[in-house]
């Protein structure tokens, strides 16, 4: 079964249609960058027969039902992928000598190792709480939550796996490693179900169009108030911050996804990690994986990550 938009008399609609329809004719698979298991293909349609799902000329707000529910599929396809790279550098650098201690056990890589657990802890919490919200019919949140999260983790997940593949080094790069793979395939979620800007962009939509929304997500993350300074002024920012222009949808939709992954790890995790991604990503840390600041117990949060 397939849902897609058409026009009609009454404007852009939704419809659902049956792939064993004699007018749905596949006219080329494409050769893609990666995720090569699940093939993709140009399509053409001929008198094909089509059920009308919703509201006549209603189509993009019907079918954005199923897109958020597979939106959460990326975002947890990307939060998977996190752990998957995580656990590969980890492994390596526990087996690996360097300099007469194993790559585990140097500074710069404690850093690296404690920088990439704590992305792949915010993702993984993140993911949880939105998918709880799926579970307990929560629409306010899941809807803005979802879009949010879809962004921010699907956006993190190519970089990280580009990280995690340094920790192997020259192994890395080599096929039978898995990490090419997994580097090839990390930048699908970030473009399925709206890309960079499509997904910021409809964050701000929803504020706009479904003022529930903004104020459950901010409720969320208020949740997490008073355990750490520099997520508080964080919150205080977007309490404080003027209407967004579609210019700075991305800057803004970054600054709220951090702001739900702050709040959930000081509710939901060790001080030293929730402490180490606030410092790392509302501080003074770097731009790169592995610029935590000196103040992060990197050391025990790396030897955390060794240990899960």
């Amino acid at each position: 079964m397939f849902l897609t938009l058409a026009q009609a008399p009454g404007g852009l609609s939704c419809f659902l249609f049956e792939g064993r329809d004699p007018g749905f004719r596949i006219q080329r698979l494409k050769d893609k960058l990666g995720t090569r298991s699940l093939p993709s293909s140009e399509v053409e349609f001929q008198g094909v027969r089509g059920r009308l799902i919703g509201e006549e000329g209603r189509g993009v707000a019907t079918i954005i039902r199923m897109v958020n529910h597979t939106r959460l599929d990326c975002l947890l396809g990307s939060t998977a992928s996190m752990r998957w790279g995580l656990a590969q550098a980890v492994h390596h650098t526990r087996h690996r000598s360097a300099f007469g201690k194993l790559l585990a056990e140097q500074p710069a890589m404690q850093n690296v190792l404690a920088d990439l657990a704590i992305e792949s802890e915010a993702a993984t919490v993140t993911a949880f709480r939105i998918a709880r919200s799926y579970d307990e019919d929560d629409p306010a949140f899941r809807r803005f939550a979802t879009a949010v999260a879809k962004y921010w983790v699907c956006k993190r997940a190519a970089p990280h796996a580009a990280e995690a593949l340094e920790c192997l080094g020259g192994n890395g790069y080599v096929e039978e490693s898995g990490m090419p793979r997994l580097l090839r395939d990390a930048p699908l979620n970030s473009i399925w179900e709206g890309s960079g800007n499509v997904a910021a962009l409809d964050v701000l939509r929803a504020t706009f169009k479904e003022p529930e929304g903004l104020p459950a997500f901010m409720a969320e993350c208020e949740l997490g108030r008073g355990a750490n300074p520099l997520l508080d002024a964080h919150l205080d920012k977007l309490r404080t911050a003027p209407p967004p222009s579609e210019s700075d949808a991305r800057r803004v939709v970054e600054d709220l996804a951090l702001a739900l992954q702050g709040s959930l790890l000081v509710r939901n995790s060790p001080a030293e990690v929730a402490d180490a991604f606030c410092a790392g990503r509302l501080g003074e840390g770097g731009r790169a994986f592995g610029t935590l600041p000196s103040s992060v117990d990197a050391a025990g949060i790396a030897e955390r990550a060794l240990a899960i």
